[in-house]
């Protein structure tokens, strides 16, 4: 009797045991939008990022991180379902994600799926920026529980903005050092509203996934002026490019560099201002990611949760004269990435290691212990983040599409891959004149096509079969999941 008495005492001891399992962690991923590596962090030589800096002090830092295509829209497509653009078909601008993949479970939709509120604050899918803020942009709904659209007085005062010409931002260089306070920014708002779901998501007992998406420091770039006063003009060094440049390209990236004839050979006044304003809203945006941050760790969150930040590529400002995202070159196609987590065994590191974005997918799957769809098609950066000497890739790939583009130049198709010594592009089938080749030891500025140098001809022909086996698994058919093309 005794026995059974002292069961019964224990059995809602062990009752409450079974039904108390870990907490799973929680994701906070920020993404900033058109934002090289023009960080402190990156030791970058002037820009002023404290906040992104600290991050990478409790985290791991990938030096080596590459998008998959250089443009809004294809990249964060791709990296938000774990599919190639050439397989997802969505190269362009306008094409939503479900036109293309309708039945995809995309990453912050499997999180979902298991219990987890996800929640999307600004940018995280395709937005036209600016001219979308403030609107669902070309969002998809079913990745998520909670959605929020700021909008700021940088949205309301575009006509305060000067640009050089006159009433177009999204693709033209613009800039204005505003008045007001960082909150009355779009940003602004997006790090308030995120901060909002923070301590509602401290109360609740589900883990949640947020997606922060700043809208900085794409064009335009407008932040209070106290930004723009961080930066002096005779500290800023505008990239050199040497006469004759354009003729030792392939005519597709040529004509891509050339595709916004008002931002190619800028005044040195014109240039200083706009590498000014970028760098101003660089810093500006990088305070809006440290309230997140700061707000993450006051609520008692740090401590359960994975933080990811990134962009969804590069961004040339000056380099090749060239202004601009969607070429194959490293200031466009490479990004800054951190990941940090609680019991990180790779804190405050450095990894060469060369990944991609379509690799966020899984990565964060197993951090969490979650299933993923077969059809994904990234690495999981895992083995890297235990030991940041591990290589999960030979090399990084990456391609541009103008297609969308052909109203006024052909069109093109480009694949480029980037391994540890060198940059290998092909052009169309390749061939004379069509393709590019850098070593990166001797030319880290990518600016010397030894493409015909026959000293490189037995390099230059491994990197194409190894390009093509790329291509090759970019376009397979995801197994299982319905993919419409542009005709149907």
């Amino acid at each position: 009797m005794k026995k059974i008495i002292a069961l019964l005492i224990l059995m809602p001891v062990f009752l409450g045991s079974a039904r108390t399992e870990p907490k799973k962690m929680n994701v906070l991923f920020i993404i900033a939008d058109d934002l090289n590596c023009n960080v402190g962090a990156y030791d970058h030589y002037l820009v002023k990022t404290p906040h992104i800096d600290q991050l990478a002090g409790e985290g791991l830092l990938f030096n080596n991180a590459y998008c998959n295509f250089p443009l809004c829209a294809p990249s964060r497509a791709s990296f938000m379902t774990g599919l190639f653009p050439d397989q997802t078909g969505l190269k362009d601008l306008n094409t939503l994600v479900r036109d293309r993949v309708p039945d995809v479970i995309t990453m912050p939709q499997t999180f979902m799926n298991n219990g987890y509120v996800s929640a999307r604050v600004g940018k995280l899918y395709h937005y036209g920026n600016p001219s979308e803020i403030g609107t669902p942009g070309h969002d998809d709904p079913p990745s998520w529980n909670i959605t929020v659209n700021p909008r700021g007085r940088d949205k309301d005062e575009e006509d305060k903005i000067f640009s050089l010409i006159p009433g177009r931002f999204g693709a033209t260089l613009s800039w204005l050092a505003a008045e007001g306070e960082d909150e009355e920014q779009t940003d602004g708002i997006v790090a308030t509203e995120a901060i909002r779901l923070l301590k509602q998501f401290a109360q609740d007992d589900r883990p949640f996934f947020l997606g922060v998406g700043f809208y900085k420091p794409h064009t335009p770039f407008v932040a209070p002026k106290k930004y723009f006063d961080m930066y002096s003009k005779e500290d800023i060094i505008i990239p050199y490019t040497p006469e004759g440049y354009l003729e030792t390209l392939p005519v597709p990236a040529r004509e891509l560099l050339t595709r916004f004839p008002e931002q190619n050979n800028l005044s040195d006044e014109l240039a200083l201002s706009a590498i000014q304003a970028y760098y101003a809203v660089i810093s500006f945006m990088d305070a809006q990611v440290g309230r997140v941050l700061e707000a993450l760790d006051e609520l008692g969150l740090t401590d359960n949760t994975i933080v990811v930040f990134t962009s969804d590529h590069g961004y040339h400002v000056g380099e090749h004269d060239y202004y601009q995202k969607l070429s194959l070159f490293e200031h466009s196609d490479r990004m800054p990435l951190i990941i940090s987590y609680p019991g990180q065994k790779t804190r405050g590191q450095v990894s060469n290691s060369l990944v991609e974005m379509i690799d966020f997918y899984p990565t964060l799957a197993e951090l969490t212990g979650l299933s993923y769809p077969d059809y994904v098609m990234g690495k999981s950066m895992v083995p890297i983040l235990e030991d940041a000497s591990t290589v999960i890739r030979d090399c990084a790939f990456s391609q541009v599409s103008n297609d969308y583009m052909s109203r006024w130049m052909n069109a093109w198709h480009g694949y480029t891959i980037r391994t540890d010594l060198y940059r290998y592009t092909r052009w169309e089938e390749g061939g004379k004149g069509m393709t590019e080749f850098y070593d990166r030891v001797k030319d880290p500025k990518e600016m010397d096509n030894q493409a015909g140098n026959p000293q490189y001809r037995d390099i230059i022909h491994n990197l194409d079969i190894l390009l093509q086996g790329r291509i090759d698994e970019a376009n397979q058919k995801p197994e299982g999941l319905k993919v419409v093309t542009s005709e149907e």
